[in-house]
């Protein structure tokens, strides 16, 4: 079996380019039905991306129906690449109804998965939900490493639910609108507009160490409400966008973090 694939272009959406050269080895007969993948350390090198990547580009295959996995023995080609996909059209995506009906079904599914991870949530996937927070904050406003910090944030969670399921349709989920807002150019953050994430991201991660379910489901539902309207959607949720920040708290913490 010999297959084209390279390292790939960087870019926002390092796990899509991967799942996609993938895709193509497959479409044009060089991986065939019943064929094993390479292992995630050798696809991690050949594509000069994190294991993380492959995970993500495997775990977006899997859901579209072109492979399967096994535990302990790797992922495979499906007999039947076509059965049970899961597609979400980018270029359907660039009409502002779609998108708003996508992050309407995200705020369903990540609301929930914020409550489960409250009961859920181990130290070392706190610290690396805290991790995420302040790597976005540290990173230049509105550029492509503080979307992906701001992706790593909600991946974080959705490992934190321990529900493989959730995780592989939130992973699916929230790269398909990262895309999105990429593709049609909303992603421009000021100062001010990341102050307003790391606030909301604050408040979720405050409910998820309290192991408060009701109020991390509030919070990631507000949260998401607040995203949507930063990327020009009408609000999307009856539940609007947190409070301010009346005593400087946020504030005086994001000066802190981007001094």
């Amino acid at each position: 079996m010999t297959l084209k694939l390279d390292k790939v272009s960087r870019g926002p959406h390092l796990p899509t380019l991967v799942a996609t050269s993938i895709a193509r080895e497959i479409a044009q007969g060089r991986l065939k039905p019943g064929d094993q993948l390479p292992s995630e350390q050798t696809l991690a090198l050949t594509f000069a991306v994190s294991r993380n990547v492959v995970r993500e580009a495997i775990a977006r295959l899997r859901s579209e129906g072109r492979i399967w996995s096994q535990q302990g023995r790797g992922a495979f080609v499906a007999e039947t690449p076509t059965a049970n996909s899961i597609t979400i059209d980018n270029e359907a995506l660039q009409q502002a109804e779609a998108l708003g009906s996508l992050f309407e079904f995200r705020g369903i599914l990540e609301g929930e998965a914020a409550a489960l991870a409250a009961v859920r949530c181990a130290p070392d996937e706190l610290k690396a939900i805290r991790d995420s927070i302040a790597q976005m904050v540290a990173e230049p406003d509105g550029s492509l490493s503080q979307m992906r910090a701001d992706l790593e944030f909600h991946r974080m969670i959705a490992a934190a639910t321990h529900n493989a399921y959730l995780i592989e349709f939130l992973v699916f989920v929230s790269a398909r609108v990262g895309e999105s807002i990429q593709l049609a150019g909303a992603w421009h953050r000021s100062e001010d507009m990341t102050m307003a994430t790391m606030i909301e991201h604050e408040r979720i991660a405050v409910a998820l160490e309290s192991g408060d379910p009701d109020a991390a489901r509030a919070a990631m539902r507000a949260h998401l409400a607040g995203a949507a309207q930063r990327v020009g959607l009408l609000s999307i949720s009856p539940y609007g966008p947190p409070s301010g920040d009346p005593d400087g708290k946020y504030a005086s913490a994001f000066a802190a973090a981007k001094s």
